[in-house]
This record gives structure tokens, C-alpha cells and sequence, in this order.
């Protein structure tokens, strides 16, 4: 079993430093190494060698998981973590067969993003006081929803990554790719307050030198969980009937955008997706707008 921690801490270090994947993955990834390993141990030998796993240990797992109402997404995250780390093995030739090719993942039912109605962000975005942090969250609110871009590549925003005379803003997406995306004027006017007033106050009260463009209450690096923290509170205000997320606002983004006639590949890229594949599930959405919007105009509908 010490050697398979060893490959596991070697796996997340690369899926961590080489991939570029954000915390919580690989956190969620070594959480799905730790279940899979010790149900091994447990139902079949006290001593575990990654070269005896086989399909038949692999389907008693996913047999248990069923037993005990795992979700389908989870056990479909579960087994493609997995898969992944045993043909990372076979790519370092520590394996020559990866034991999860030869298993199917669940069948995933197809979920339409949640997003904010138009008037559902314009109320949203209205609520963040006139206080340093009032700006602040404004300025996060503004620029998560004029750009689409996720909660993980905000926090990593520096100073000299936006420009707020020419609207744009370099984004460090997955896989260290950088992005160019434009930014509204309403985002822009919100951060150009925030960097006059908010920030050089909160920056004020640390000895932190730092060029990211969002801190904390503290004047530190502001982290993943307390920007989500922000959301949630002005999220929470609204009351709406509908479990609405961050990236809640990563879904309105792209929404509102092919509501209002955008091009399927314009938003990939501004979303940052590398397959065209994953923007198609916002087609789904403004389907129904338009089904919704012909039913209630066509005469003869």
C-alpha cells in the first residue's frame, strides 16, 4: 500500500503543478483514490498490488456504490478519476493494462445549467453597498458576469491584467492557457471605483505586497472559498426559488449571450472550453427560450 501513496502523491503533483487543476479537484481525485483503495483492502487482500486490480474488483465497487445511492454524477467522477490515475501509470510504465478501459461509467442525465433571468442579475447586482467592501463585492459581481470566467481564474487576476481603457482583461484559464475577454463598461466603471477607493483602503491595512487585482477584508490575496462566500451572501438577499451557485453566474454569462444572438464558437472561446461539445449544453437552454417565446407570439401556435 506504501507504494501506491507514493504514485498517488506523484499523480496529484502532477495533476496539481503540470495540468493546472484547481484544489478542490485534487482534492475531490485523492478523497476517490482513498474510498477505491480502502475498499480493496477491505473486501479482498490486506496487501493491494496495482497490477492484480481487476474488472471483477472494479464492478464490486461500482456494485457498492450503487447499494449505498451514490449519485450517478459521483460514481461517474469516481471511475474516470480513477481511470485516469491508472493510465497515468501505464504512461510512466509502472502498469501495461489499465484495468478501468474496460469499464463503463453510468449514463449521465442531461442537466440544463441554472442562470439568473435578466432581471434576476440587474436586482443582484444593485444590492453591494457604498462601504470599501460594498465596492469590492460589486467589482467581483460585475466582472464574474461580464466575463463568464470561473471563480478559480478571478482570484488570479493581477493589476496589469485588465485593461481598463481598451475593455479587456487577460484571463489564466485550465491548463495555463491565457484568454483575452472583453469586459462591459458597467464592469468596468465598478472595478475602476473599487481600484481608486476599496483597494489602496484595504491594502492599507496589511504589510502583504501583492499585484492581484481582488483582496480580502485583510488586504491579502483573496482565496476560491471567500469569493464564493460573496456570491452566496448577495445570492442569499435575493430569495430566488432555485439553488443558484458562482458558477451560477458563468451559466447566465453564457445564456444571456446566445439569447441575445452571440455564435456558439464566439462563446466557447470566451468561456475557455476547448470542445465546442461542452458549450453545446447552453443550446438546450435558449431552445427552451425560443420554444417559450414562439408559443407565446406565433398566432397559431
Amino acid at each position: 500500500m506504501s507504494n501506491i501513496k507514493i504514485y498517488i502523491f506523484k499523480y496529484l503533483q502532477n495533476l496539481e503543478y503540470v495540468k493546472n487543476a484547481s484544489i478542490h479537484t485534487v482534492h475531490n481525485y485523492r478523497m476517490d483514490f482513498e474510498a477505491f483503495f480502502s475498499f480493496i483492502q477491505l473486501n479482498y487482500n490486506e496487501d493491494i498490488n496495482l497490477d492484480t486490480i481487476t474488472n471483477l474488483q472494479i464492478r464490486s465497487y461500482l456494485a457498492k456504490m450503487k447499494n449505498d445511492k451514490y449519485a450517478r454524477r459521483t460514481i461517474a467522477r469516481r471511475i474516470s478519476a480513477l481511470r485516469s490515475f491508472f493510465q497515468y501509470l501505464v504512461k510512466e510504465e509502472i502498469l501495461k493494462h489499465n484495468p478501468f478501459n474496460d469499464v463503463r461509467t453510468p449514463r449521465l442525465e442531461k442537466r440544463l445549467p441554472i442562470f439568473l433571468e435578466t432581471y434576476e442579475i440587474e436586482d443582484l447586482l444593485t444590492l453591494p453597498d457604498d462601504s470599501n467592501l460594498g465596492q469590492r463585492d460589486l467589482a467581483v459581481l460585475e466582472l464574474l458576469y461580464a466575463t463568464g470566467i470561473r471563480v478559480g481564474e478571478l482570484v488570479k487576476i493581477k493589476i496589469q491584467d485588465i485593461d481598463l481603457l481598451n475593455h479587456f482583461v487577460i484571463v489564466l484559464g485550465k491548463g495555463a492557457k491565457e484568454r483575452l475577454v472583453p469586459v462591459g463598461s458597467k464592469a468596468i466603471d465598478a472595478i475602476t471605483a473599487y481600484l481608486r477607493q476599496s483597494r489602496p483602503y484595504l491594502l492599507h491595512t496589511t504589510k502583504q505586497n501583492h499585484n492581484l487585482l481582488f483582496v480580502n477584508s485583510k488586504g491579502g490575496p483573496i482565496t476560491d472559498r471567500s469569493i464564493r462566500r460573496i456570491v452566496e451572501k448577495y445570492i442569499n438577499k435575493l430569495a430566488l426559488n432555485k439553488k443558484i451557485s458562482p458558477h451560477s453566474l458563468r451559466h447566465t454569462f453564457a445564456t444571456h449571450l446566445l439569447n441575445n444572438g452571440a455564435d456558439l464558437r464566439t462563446v466557447q472561446e470566451l468561456l475557455g472550453h476547448v470542445s465546442l461539445s461542452t458549450t453545446q449544453i447552453y443550446t438546450h437552454v435558449t431552445k427552451e427560450k425560443l420554444r417559450h417565446l414562439y408559443l407565446k407570439t406565433h398566432p397559431r401556435a
